[in-house]
């Protein structure tokens, strides 16, 4: 298991308190038409590239455990789905872990760093959607009809399928922009200061 150093654990700290803030203000859930799309998860999968998959998997099991508060302290109509853990806390957990290993794969295989960032920012939010309504249908099935009189998996699927691929894009775009910037123009600066150096 990696080590964590300095850097890691300033990471984990700076995207842990953004996705706390994120969550605590309108930025957490974008308009986009009738939809509101959630950027909650992206500080755990752009954790998951810059720091990997234990960084990642630390970002987003700070961020689920923060969901699971949340939801006890504010709950909403369907807050009971979130008290169980393995709803609101092992899917985060997983974008951020799973995550990580995904991008170390493509970055293995060669893949354009670009296009990397763009997969990891999709099947991170997939993991999430997938992960989070799965596991509430799993254990909520009856309590969501009960409660909502509507059958959870109409009411579940259609959240997936309304707000699952404007997360993907949204996620892809904003996870490129800002791994770009702190990844590869970190290259590039140093790759400058070298050629400096040597004249």
């Amino acid at each position: 298991m990696k080590k964590l150093d300095t850097k890691d654990i300033t990471t984990i700290g700076m995207l842990s308190g953004l996705s706390i803030l994120l969550g605590l203000t309108p930025l957490g859930m974008l308009p986009l038409g009738v939809i509101r799309i959630t950027t909650l998860h992206i500080p755990t999968i752009i954790g998951a590239i810059i720091g990997g998959p234990i960084v990642g998997g630390i970002v987003g099991l700070i961020f689920g455990i923060f969901s699971l508060v949340q939801n006890i302290m504010a709950p909403v109509a369907i807050s009971f789905i979130f008290w169980n853990p393995l709803v609101s806390v092992l899917p985060r957990f997983l974008i951020g872990f799973l995550s990580g290993y995904l991008y170390k794969a493509l970055k293995k295989a060669k893949v354009k760093p670009l296009l990397s960032f763009a997969i990891v920012g999709a099947v991170g939010t997939l993991i999430n959607t997938v992960g989070v309504l799965g596991m509430g249908y799993i254990f909520f099935a009856n309590r969501i009809y009960e409660t909502l009189k509507v059958n959870a998996a109409v009411l579940l699927g259609g959240i997936a399928l309304a707000n699952g691929p404007a997360e993907m894009l949204a996620s892809s775009i904003i996870v490129t922009a800002i791994c770009s910037a702190l990844l590869l123009n970190k290259g590039k600066n140093k790759k400058t200061k070298n050629k400096k150096q040597e004249k």
